[in-house]
């Protein structure tokens, strides 16, 4: 329809079920979009607007994705697939195959521990299959990586090369490499050394992939978390050719160096792009840190031991992480914090703490990501402190939860993920899905949420359901709750006149179905600023 002289072009949805996350008026029939905005609820459509009738279909705000990788999520889709390898033949099998495609490298992802079969990820078993081409296995959470001998070779990693720091080179008893490489080694190392085999160009379409797919799926606005300067590059190039269809928010990543003065000047660099880009569609709010690994290999850092007696120092102890959180909250930046072990969320929030007794009071909305283990000690200091509890429902999928069970072994496993006790003690709680580690899909997110049972493995038993969810606050901590966390919800994360026009049109109501229905509804329409982005039809999406 044309726009008529002096009166903005508005489009109306109607018939609808519309879930608008606002807290002061949660439901609506009809939404009226103009200006890229939502301009009213329930209103008489506008003379000369388009009306759409979407004949009773469901809406709700744009999922805002509070925890991912774009670009890797990107770039996963080109790697071999291993998070459902039953074994390590079919892990074999799997990388042999990849190496007779003519590619430089193998790269693989999510391969999980119990594969391996009670063994340990070790160089061997991949030169069996392929001895000369370089093999780099990125387990599920990205924490480690798992090498064969060329790849060992490229890295320049022999018996003599120094674990870097926050990091480690597995070695056996005779001190050889056993091609694992842990935490910053992994995500320094060989993470430093792939990225610089790759170009601009496949930075670009790896993240038109990933916007695409979080488009098709109803995410309209990412936070990734732990840009460098190649992710933030890809990113400016996208927004200067208006190629930047969803809105993306980034934390830097700030990793731990030799000396305060070199921790230190990452921040200023962090500060130094948040100055310069705090738009609408792409800005930096923030840091990010990671004060340890992860449970699956016993690299997250517990107050007590794992089940095998082992435990893990943090990756920023408190005398080198403290003062870089002080700096960055001086700054005004956003401060979020990897802790997934409860020793290590102890010390980021005395850190937190720290900065605030320096700097003194005011609204921060600093944030801890994952939370798996955590003490009801600092879930209520958390709350006291205002902090954000930004979590991720598809890491407590039962299909990915043997090894993390069992390298706990007691009674910490019945409190994993404890989603509900961030709420219940005052707590903003953001959900995610820290993509490519796990799937980007919001509604099976949704789905993990409400029922702690397999959006992956049909059948599996539920994963601790006591701790479950229910719909409207998962979809809100999905949206509203995930828009407060990366400061901006008064542009998105609600339908409330004046808020961009962000929401998505799902074919069914997921209040009126069985919760096994989030794993099939389908996404009919993506809006971004009032702009349709997407449309599936018959099973496929369109990228506008």
């Amino acid at each position: 329809m044309t726009r008529q002289p002096g009166r903005p072009r508005a489009t109306v949805l109607r018939n609808a079920r519309i879930f608008t996350a606002d807290p002061d008026r949660p439901w609506a029939g009809s939404v009226t979009l103009a200006e890229g905005r939502v301009q009213a609820l329930d209103q008489a459509a506008p003379e000369g607007a388009e009306v759409i009738d979407l004949d009773g279909a469901f809406v709700l705000p744009g999922f805002v994705d509070a925890h991912t990788h774009l670009v890797e999520m990107g770039a996963s889709a080109e790697e071999v697939g291993l998070v459902d390898a039953a074994g390590i033949a079919e892990i074999q099998a799997r990388v042999a195959a990849a190496a007779t495609e003519g590619r430089a490298r193998v790269i693989g992802n999510s391969w999980l521990f119990p594969a391996l079969e009670g063994r340990a990820p070790h160089k061997d078993l991949l030169d069996a299959v392929v001895p000369d081409v370089p093999v780099y296995l990125q387990a599920n959470d990205l924490h480690s990586t798992w090498c064969n001998s060329a790849a060992l070779r490229e890295l320049g990693i022999d018996r003599d090369t120094p674990d870097p720091i926050g990091g480690t080179i597995e070695r056996d008893v005779a001190g050889e490499a056993t091609g694992l490489l842990s935490e910053m080694a992994a995500l320094g190392l060989a993470r430093g050394f792939l990225a610089a085999q790759v170009t601009d160009a496949d930075r670009d379409t790896w993240l038109r992939a990933g916007m695409a797919r979080y488009l098709a799926d109803g995410v309209t606005t990412v936070v990734d978390m732990g840009v460098e300067e190649h992710d933030l590059a890809a990113f400016e190039r996208a927004l200067a050719a208006d190629a930047l269809p969803l809105r993306v928010i980034g934390h830097w990543l700030v990793k731990p160096s030799a000396t305060e003065a070199e921790n230190l000047a990452q921040v200023a660099t962090a500060l130094a792009h948040a100055r310069r880009l705090d738009g609408d569609r792409l800005r930096i709010t923030g840091i990010k840190i990671m004060a340890d690994g992860v449970i699956d290999s016993c690299t997250a850092s517990m107050a007590k031991p794992y089940a095998d007696g082992s435990n893990a120092a943090p990756i920023w102890g408190r005398e080198a992480l403290i003062p870089v959180v002080v700096a960055a909250d001086a700054a005004g930046l956003q401060i979020a914090i990897h802790a997934i072990g409860d020793q290590a969320s102890a010390i980021a929030l005395d850190a937190l703490e720290e900065a605030i007794r320096v700097n003194g009071p005011r609204e921060r909305r600093h944030r801890m990501e994952h939370l798996e283990v955590v003490s009801e000690e600092s879930v209520a200091r958390l709350a006291r402190l205002g902090v954000v509890a930004s979590m991720q429902p598809v890491h407590a999928d039962p299909a990915v939860q043997d090894n993390w069970r069992a390298v706990l072994g007691d009674e910490r496993v019945e409190r994993g993920y404890p989603w509900r006790e961030m709420t219940d003690a005052g707590a903003v709680l953001a959900f995610g899905t820290d993509a490519p580690t796990a799937p980007h899909l919001p509604l099976h997110n949704m789905y993990v949420a409400t029922t702690r049972r397999s959006a992956l493995v049909e059948g599996l038993p539920a994963n601790t359901p006591h701790l479950a969810v229910p719909l409207a606050e998962a979809l809100t901590h999905a949206t509203r709750d995930a828009a407060y966390a990366s400061r901006m919800e008064g542009l998105v994360g609600a339908i409330a006149p004046g808020r961009v026009a962000d929401l998505v049109v799902l074919a069914a109501d997921p209040f009126a179905t069985a919760p096994e229905d989030l794993l099939t509804t389908e996404v009919l329409r993506t809006f971004v600023a009032g702009v349709e982005r997407t449309q599936r039809a018959a099973g496929s999406s369109v990228l506008a």
